[in-house]
């Protein structure tokens, strides 16, 4: 352990980089890097596996700063440590547009940030998702390959969010023992003292959802480390509870909520200085402290190097298989096999819900994928996506490839996130469309992170039928498809499906949503197409010469767009059919393409049973919607349909009014 006057100056070099960087952008948060130097100076200066100039180390230990609004304390532990790509220019750029630093911090914008946070809570289950990685990967590839700790930093609003709850009690649950999470106990909020609108006893709280929970004094290095030690010895996950004050150092703010938000002001930063006898100027750490900290950053290349002895002894089909999975690469031959399955479904087209074409998938990509990790948010029976390769993970065993997350959509999508994160895995989960609600926090950050994760949502329309409006989605395809870099597909039969399966899998950039129905579909794709149709987003199925009435339609719409072109045909009316499995890879189609699938027929109408927002991309604001115009109702699918005028007879008489 060093001194406790060098762990004092090596805390304040952390507190000054953090109040003059938000002094000189006049916003952001002090109070919390302040609070909190000293937990995280224990912890990277002798706990934590990272080496800064191999950041993507694959068994490095993981930080999450689940409390974003701290960001300064993760950006001054990234430049006191050596990473090379965050400078003290850009410890000086704070907030400031095009910046590495953020104000909250940001996946892919530095080295060293391990996932986006900012909404309170999402950390903490991120962390649980990578410590669930961890095990999951140990288990599978031995302790040489990975055994690493993960450790988290949350505050007071992190654990009053519900999603913290949710995490938790699952990590509980599973004996996530390599997890650490350090609680910045600091009795402050926004609005003042945590006591304004909280109680709660949050040791009684992780007691009760079998956490090991230890107190400390979070400005006491000795007791924080002995705390880390007893955590590294504990058979559960363990809660740390940091007694700190915010804006520690500060003589007129600190313990108040004034220095949570705002910045110090120059006076408050002079008395500071004085107070903590720090006589270095604004953005100056003194050499001896800057060495320090370069030590402490260097303190595992040795245990890195061993990493990569160990990873090079590895017998070969092993060790090619470990890189593959951490490079993000699937294996050669995924498109043949996907192929394969594609002439198997030609030469017999099902008849059946996509929920049940998904599972059909996954058996054949299971099979080939060996890092998919699948998983359901109590429903694994309604969303299909456990298949025969697919035993369960246990607290005991994770030697399965299935979670069952419980009725926790909240926390699922977020640990989600945090196993993509962490590398060597491809996490998919099932839930129903309805409670993509409760998930979208999670799949907007996934979206902003760029990051590889599936999420099955079935039950897609008014076709869930008896549950009645409060299961049936109309409003969630518009939402999701507004979340800029999310794909969203709803595949409208077998063939779709496992093509809008391929192509979710071939995206490392950007997480996907499959809009999946319940009740059966005929095929609308009865020949073998080699060519992924579905990665263009919208194709024809139906192109007549001189049409005049071109259909839009996605998902279970298709079936009466094709009805409907077979009706007009007979009547003698020519017709193009166009299935939209995907708005934004269609979006992704040069102009030209876009243009001739969008057509210049003079009656253009979109089928869906959801709302409008969105097709006018195809139709224009003159165009016919067949779809909802109001929430949904209770009773049997076909009956619903046809109450809500979503048929074949509507389109065609939607089509002839417009000749007419």
């Amino acid at each position: 352990m060093i001194s406790n006057e060098q762990h004092d100056r090596m805390a304040n070099a952390i507190r000054f980089l953090a109040m003059d960087a938000v002094e000189k952008a006049n916003s952001g948060h002090p109070g919390l890097p302040m609070g909190a130097a000293d937990i995280a100076t224990v912890l990277f200066t002798k706990y934590l596996k990272f080496d800064p100039k191999n950041p993507n180390w694959p068994d490095r230990d993981r930080f999450v700063l689940s409390a974003g609004h701290g960001s300064m304390l993760l950006y001054a532990l990234l430049y006191l440590t050596g990473y090379p790509d965050m400078t003290i220019e850009d410890i000086k750029q704070f907030r400031q547009l095009g910046s590495k630093t953020a104000g909250h911090p940001e996946f892919g914008h530095a080295t060293g940030i391990e996932t986006t946070t900012g909404p309170l809570g999402q950390g903490i289950a991120n962390a649980v998702g990578m410590a669930i990685a961890e095990r999951k990967l140990e288990q599978e590839f031995g302790s040489d390959l990975q055994d690493h700790y993960t450790y988290a930093l949350c505050g007071d609003g992190c654990l009053m969010e519900g999603i913290s709850h949710e995490a938790i009690a699952l990590a509980g649950h599973l004996k996530l023992n390599k997890l650490v999470l350090f609680w910045d106990n600091n009795s402050i909020t926004i609005d003042g003292a945590v006591s304004l609108s909280d109680s709660t006893d949050q040791i009684a709280r992780f007691k009760a959802v079998h956490w090991n929970t230890i107190e400390v004094d979070g400005h006491d290095q000795k007791a924080i480390s002995d705390a880390i030690e007893a955590a590294h010895k504990s058979d559960r996950p363990t809660f740390i509870a940091c007694k700190t004050v915010i804006g520690f150092g500060a003589p007129n703010k600190a313990g108040t909520h004034k220095v949570h938000g705002s910045p110090l002001g120059a006076e408050e930063i002079a008395a500071t200085r004085k107070a903590l006898n720090w006589e270095a100027e604004a953005f100056y750490t003194p050499a001896d402290v800057l060495d320090a900290w370069h030590n402490a950053g260097e303190r595992s290349v040795q245990a890195r190097k061993a990493w990569e002895a160990r990873l090079s002894s590895t017998e070969e089909t092993k060790k090619a298989e470990f890189t593959r999975r951490f490079a993000g690469q699937l294996p050669a031959g995924f498109d043949k096999a996907i192929d394969d399955y594609k002439k198997k479904l030609a030469e017999k087209p099902p008849t059946i819900a996509t929920r049940k074409a998904s599972e059909d998938a996954l058996e054949v990509i299971n099979g080939f994928l060996p890092e998919t990790l699948g998983g359901s948010a109590d429903l694994t029976p309604s969303n299909n996506t456990k298949t025969s390769q697919m035993t369960s993970i246990t607290p005991t065993d994770f030697g399965g490839r299935y979670m069952h997350w419980g009725i926790r959509e909240h926390g699922m999508a977020a640990a989600m996130n945090g196993v993509a994160l962490h590398g060597g895995l491809i996490p998919y989960s099932g839930g129903f469309m309805i409670f993509s609600d409760y998930c979208r926090p999670s799949i907007r950050l996934a979206a902003l992170m760029g990051i590889r994760v599936i999420h099955v949502l079935t039950h897609d329309s008014i076709g869930v039928g008896e549950d009645g409006p409060t299961h049936e989605p109309v409003e969630h395809m518009a939402a999701l498809r507004a979340i800029p870099n999310l794909v969203m597909y709803r595949p409208a039969d077998a063939v779709e499906t496992a093509e809008c399966w391929q192509l979710a899998l071939e995206d490392h950039k950007r997480p996907a949503g499959l809009a999946l129905t319940r009740q059966n579909l005929a095929p609308a794709r009865t020949t073998y197409t080699k060519e992924n149709l579905s990665a263009k987003g919208a194709y024809e199925l139906v192109s007549d010469a001189d049409a005049k009435v071109a259909i839009f339609a996605s998902g279970s719409e298709v079936e009466l767009a094709l009805q409907a072109a077979t009706a007009l045909k007979e009547k003698g009316t020519a017709v193009r059919v166009v299935s939209v499995p995907s708005f934004e890879l269609f979006e992704d189609q040069p102009a030209d393409y876009r243009k001739a699938i969008i057509g210049t027929e003079p009656v253009k109408i979109a089928v869906e049973a959801a709302i409008r927002q969105g097709w006018d991309l195809f139709i224009g604001s003159d165009g016919d919607f067949v779809g909802m115009h109001s929430f949904g109702a209770s009773g049997p699918a076909k009956e619903l349909y046809k109450h809500f005028g979503i048929t074949a007879d509507a389109i065609v008489a939607a089509a002839e009014k417009k000749l007419a």
